[in-house]
């Protein structure tokens, strides 16, 4: 729990340095584990606020997501995890509705290392992610697959995967 709270810490510093110079987006994300754990998800995202590889086909471009997660397993197994991941977004070019995929890697930290059947083997964990869907009218819906692993620092390392449906919501 120490090791949660040293990492809620940490984003909250992170996100006050960041909200200073730019405006943040929230997003709320259900999703569900191969072992039938349901995920809900509450987020902040910081947009880096630049493009690259610009063309008539689209961009790159990226955020910052701050999240917590609550997992809801049986009595035993039920999890909390906050993350911090870099988020790299290749947006399609559109005029209303602008389709994206996405992929990032970042850190996670869980309250336990049980979830379900699956033995983390530390609380520390790489947070894994692919995606896609739409942006439209300052908001997004999307899909997105959430892959959590300690990258073998420690054993055992069974890793857990969630799939989710998201909405993000611009201010």
């Amino acid at each position: 729990m120490r090791k949660v709270m040293t990492l809620a810490a940490l984003a909250v510093l992170a996100w006050g340095q960041v909200s200073a110079v730019q405006a943040m987006d929230l997003s709320v994300a259900v999703g569900q584990t191969g072992d039938s754990t349901m995920t809900y998800r509450l987020g902040t995202q910081f947009d880096f606020n630049q493009s690259w590889f610009v063309s008539d086909v689209g961009h790159l471009t990226g955020y910052w997501d701050a999240a917590y997660t609550y997992w809801d397993g049986d009595e035993t197994s039920s999890n909390h995890s906050l993350s911090l991941s870099p988020v790299f977004v290749y947006e399609f070019a559109g005029e209303r509705v602008k389709p994206y995929i996405e992929a990032g890697i970042g850190i996670a930290a869980f309250s336990s290392t049980e979830l379900e059947d699956n033995d983390l083997g530390s609380s520390f964990q790489f947070e894994d992610r692919i995606g896609f869907g739409v942006r439209f009218a300052g908001q997004e819906v999307g899909l997105r697959a959430l892959h959590y692993s300690n990258a073998g620092l420690k054993q055992p390392n069974d890793g857990v995967e969630s799939y989710s449906l998201h909405y993000r919501m611009s201010f």
